[in-house]
């Protein structure tokens, strides 16, 4: 790769635009960027790497202002890179995330970062992207290397390669790591480690499984003979021994539970042979228990139904008397209906008598009946004349309803006439009132709208005026706040060069003997500067850029706010116009009184329409009244003739019937009662005659049916008569006795009732408590042998359960040990790996290794062959790590030591060709890409004459290849021996650069 051209603008200390022509700087092969400190030397090599990767190198991207403090606000930070790379001439832009003035109004915006990727070719560039993903990745392939690795191989920090010499082995792994890209073998570190930390889990719960299983036999197993003396180990899970342990214990366990499975099944054999023989006396003993207290209980019963059978001779006597009575049952029944018959017809007589006239009190029933039938013709005689009546009464009434009619329908056709006379004049005034209401409406809408149009106008002459007031108050705001910052600027940059005029006394607080000073290089410090009066420090520096940073910052803000407020008064006055806050309010209020004026006449349009629409309602109800009043009345005159004349007709003919007394209907309805009273008497005199006749005939049947039953009087066998139910009592009662006296001489005639009353009592409870011991004991055996039988069931099933887990858990376990001798030896813990290497160390060794081999050339020519630089892999004390040990061998003493022991100038020139080593195998190992432009920076002032010369024969032998190498120092001899130097300026503007050629003072290469 070979840069062409970089152009920085308003970039860190450049203020404007400085470029670079990297084609005629390195036409000499080398040449010098010098200039006085802090003037922007190492930003250079900064925009290079911004340009590229768009960060800047190392630490000095945390916190890093790209943008120049020194730029004008119009001007835009931006960084343009030509260079050649892989056969390709590229021009990257890039211009980072800034603020910038707004172009229309005040305050400040922000851009974000851009990206411009273009090639060359025929005619000039063309554009390839703009996307920073995709610029990035063409710069990752086209180089090949990260940003860490490009800013070590191509700006070579020598202060970072003195501090890799005096660094222990960790440090070294990690810069190491970074350059050559040793992640993969970190992860195989991390991979057999995890796999490891997996393996151990899985041993671990394959061990706690073995175990719990273990516990739960333990816990079957209880006091079984033979493990009172050896009880569970106790084990941790991962030890080796743990499953050999858990399996021989177990097989002791089963074994003891054997033993005491066979021990009860003999004691349960014992028992059940005791209990058996228990359980035959004890029945025995209940058996003859049972026929002595049932040969007692017989006797006892037998003696008191004997007592019994003289009430139940009475109870035979009684049912035989009932039986010969139940013969007579028919007649008396038949008597007694008779009797209630007579009784009923009696009473009707005697009401129906009472109700008669006394000249009919004591007449037959045949008399009686012969009057209701005379009675019934005079009645039917009347009948017509009765229904001529009831017409005459309902013509009468409909006449009366008639005459009532007309006189409704007079009034209503009078008042219909008096109010359809008036409708029409009433009809025009409110149809007025109607189209005056909608005009209103009209008027009142347009209004509304004119209203709303001075009510927006009035606000906005509000705020107008408002608004007047406070962009006056942000004028003034503004002034003072750009007064302020102008202030705050110039007291930074008058505190800052004065920082700058005693910046060397500052450096040299820093500087400590022995050290290397961070400048120079050198590590004696004979006068270092001395503060003098009104020096300022880092922190004052910091403290006036910080306000400075504030007053920009206030002064944005103020000039934002005048800005909103300026736009806010211009849509005012457009929205106000140009007339007063008063004119406009007077306005207002003759709009919304002319509108309450409409509003008031559209209300009154409203009941006015109501009023029209009732009243056409009304109108056409009253001229419907009116005709249907006028037919009611032709119709009623026609009905009124009709009834009148049928009215006379049936006067003429029916009136002559009827007395003074009463009318036809009062005489009908009274001889409609006398011949109901008539016939209900007659028959309730017959009625009661009948009614004897059978009483007598009853009497004499009863008597007859007593005498055949063999009863004196009826009245004997009425009290010898039983109902049903109590006969079926007294039966029940006696079969139940004769029965139960057959049922107690039966039990007392068996012969096992005869024996059993005549051997000596049995003794139950003493056979009962035996059986129950027996069946306690059998019991107790029985519980004692399913434990037993529980116990190896569950011993048997636990010992399979860890013999097939333990043999799955073998192949785990060896897995486990393999990974972990694995994983020991690639993380340098195991004590097989006496070095303590790790894997990523043991790779960085054999890179470190190719990097000493490739500086020693180097190292050798600028020492003049004393010097020879060699990679260690001897072990260290300690827990240090092993590999990455770095001696020099010294050729004038034979002997090999550590690059810590090297001077200031030895660790300089060993630092250099450890940076070019470095160079060559990173370049190597990012895939052979060529480096034409490489930069050293500082670290020259620790050399003296001799040594200073042979470091530049070995630089400028890097130009025979084509390659051009930038020297980045301050120190003054340099400028007389590179004859092409590139010197940075400082100033209160900010930093510039300038080109220099003269005679060198040295022929570089000779």
């Amino acid at each position: 790769m070979r840069l062409h051209r970089l152009r920085i603008t308003a970039f860190g200390p450049f203020g404007g635009t400085a470029e670079i022509d990297f084609d005629e700087l390195s036409a000499a092969g080398l040449f010098l960027l010098h200039g006085p400190t802090g003037a922007g030397k190492t930003s250079v090599l900064d925009a290079v790497c911004y340009a590229l990767y768009g960060g800047v190198p190392g630490a000095r991207q945390q916190g890093h202002a790209l943008r120049s403090d020194h730029a004008d606000p119009e001007t835009a930070t931006e960084v343009l890179l030509e260079f050649t790379a892989a056969g390709r001439r590229l021009e990257i832009t890039r211009r980072p995330e800034q603020l910038r003035p707004k172009k229309r109004g005040s305050g400040l915006t922000r851009d974000k970062a851009q990206s411009w990727l273009r090639e060359h070719a025929a005619g000039g560039y063309r554009a390839l992207s703009r996307s920073h993903q995709e610029i990035g990745a063409e710069i990752a392939e086209l180089l090949g290397m990260s940003r860490e690795q490009f800013c070590q191989v191509v700006l070579l920090p020598q202060g970072d390669f003195a501090r890799f010499l005096r660094a222990d082995a960790e440090a070294r792994a990690r810069l190491l790591g970074r350059l050559f890209d040793t992640r993969r073998f970190a992860a195989v570190e991390d991979r057999l480690a995890e796999r490891r930390r997996q393996a151990e889990r899985g041993v671990g719960q394959g061990d706690e499984e073995l175990l719990r299983l273990a516990h739960r036999m333990a816990q079957a197993a209880g006091d079984s003979p033979g493990l009172a003396d050896r009880p569970l180990p106790d084990l941790v899970p991962g030890e080796a021994e743990l499953t050999e342990s858990v399996l021989e214990w177990a097989a002791v366990a089963r074994s003891g539970a054997r033993e005491r499975l066979a021990c009860a099944e003999s004691a349960v054999v014992a028992a059940d042979s005791a209990h058996r023989k228990a359980r035959r006396d004890n029945d025995a003993a209940a058996e003859l228990a049972a026929l002595r207290r049932r040969h007692s209980e017989a006797q006892a019963r037998a003696s008191e139904l004997r007592r019994q059978g003289a009430e139940f001779d009475r109870f035979r006597a009684l049912l035989a008397r009932a039986e010969s009575a139940r013969a007579v049952e028919p007649a008396l029944e038949l008597r007694a209906e008779a009797d209630r018959e007579h009784r009923a017809a009696v009473r009707e007589e005697t009401d129906c008598r009472r109700l008669l006239p006394a000249d009919l009190a004591q007449a037959g029933g045949d008399h009686l009946i012969e009057l209701e039938r005379r009675t019934r013709e005079e009645l039917g005689a009347l009948a017509s004349a009765g229904r001529a009546e009831r017409r005459i009464r309902a013509i009468e009434a409909e006449l009366a309803a008639l005459r009532r009619e007309a006189v409704a329908d007079e009034q209503l056709l009078e008042e219909s006439s008096q109010w359809l006379a008036g409708w029409e004049a009433t009809r025009r005034a409110l149809q007025e009132r109607v189209d005056a209401a909608q005009q209103a409406a009209v008027r009142a809408e347009r209004l509304s709208v004119r209203t709303t149009t001075a009510q927006r106008a009035l606000e906005a002459a509000q705020r107008r005026d408002e608004l007047t007031v406070e962009v006056e108050q942000a004028e003034e705001t503004r002034r003072r706040a750009r007064e302020a910052a102008a202030e705050a600027r110039e007291h930074w940059l008058d505190t800052k060069e004065r920082r700058l005029r005693g910046i060397a006394a500052e450096l040299a607080e820093a500087l400590t003997a022995g050290q290397p000073c961070a400048v120079c290089g050198a590590v004696e410090h004979p006068a270092p500067a001395r503060p003098t009066a009104g020096h300022v420090d880092r922190a004052t520096e910091d403290e006036a850029h910080h306000g400075y940073r504030l007053a920009e910052s206030d002064l944005g803000l103020a000039e934002e706010r005048e800005r909103r407020l300026r736009e806010s008064l211009a849509e005012a006055h457009e929205e106000a116009g140009c007339a007063s806050t008063a004119e406009l309010r007077t306005a207002l209020a003759e709009i919304r009184a002319d509108q309450e004026a409409e509003r008031v006449t559209e209300a009154g349009g409203s009941e006015a329409h109501e009023a029209l629409s009732r009243g056409e309602r009304e109108h056409e109800r009253r001229q419907s009244s009116r005709e249907e009043a006028e037919r009611r009345a032709a119709l009623r005159v026609a009905r009124h003739a009709a009834l009148v004349a049928e009215l006379d007709e049936l006067r003429s003919e029916f009136e002559p019937l009827g007395t003074r007394e009463e009318s036809i209907s009062e005489r009908a309805d009274r001889l409609e009662e006398r011949a109901g009273l008539l016939a209900r008497a007659g028959e309730a005199v017959l009625a009661a005659e009948r009614a004897t006749d059978r009483l007598k005939e009853a009497d004499a049947r009863l008597a007859d049916a007593s005498y055949r039953a063999g009863f004196d009087t009826p009245q004997a066998a009425l009290d010898a008569l039983l109902s049903e139910p109590e006969r079926h009592r007294l039966r029940e009662r006696l079969e139940r006795w004769e029965a139960d006296l057959r049922a107690v001489t039966a039990v007392l005639d068996e012969p096992q009732i005869r024996e059993a009353a005549t051997r000596e009592p049995a003794d139950p409870q003493h056979t009962e408590a035996a059986l129950a011991a027996a069946t306690q004991r059998l019991r107790d055996t029985s519980a004692a042998l399913a434990a037993a039988q529980t116990r190896c069931t569950e011993l048997d099933q636990l010992s399979a359960r860890a013999a097939r887990h333990a043999r799955r858990l073998a192949p785990l376990r060896e897995k486990y040990v393999r990974l972990a001798r694995l994983a020991g030896l690639a993380a340098g813990t195991s004590a097989e790996n006496e070095r303590r290497m790790r894997l990523e160390s043991y790779v960085l060794a054999a890179r470190l290794e190719q990097v000493a081999a490739v500086a020693s050339a180097r190292l050798q020519q600028m020492t003049e062959g004393r010097y020879t630089l060699v990679h260690s892999d001897a072990k260290v004390a300690g827990r240090s790590r092993s590999g990455l040990g770095l001696h020099v061998i010294d050729a004038w003493t034979g002997k090999e030591r550590d690059t810590s022991t090297l001077s200031g100038g030895e660790t300089f020139v060993t630092s250099l060709a450890l940076a070019l080593g470095l160079a060559d195998v990173v370049t190597e190992e990012a895939g052979g890409l060529r480096l034409d432009t490489l930069f050293i920076d500082e670290g020259f002032g620790s050399l003296d004459e001799t040594a200073l010369d042979q470091v530049l024969d070995v630089l400028d032998s890097l130009r025979e290849r084509d390659r051009a190498v930038g020297i980045i120092s301050h120190v003054s001899e340099l400028r007389q021996r590179i004859p092409v130097r590139l010197k940075v300026d400082k100033g209160r503007a900010g930093s510039t650069l300038q080109r220099h050629t003269t005679a060198a003072g040295r022929a570089p290469g000779r």
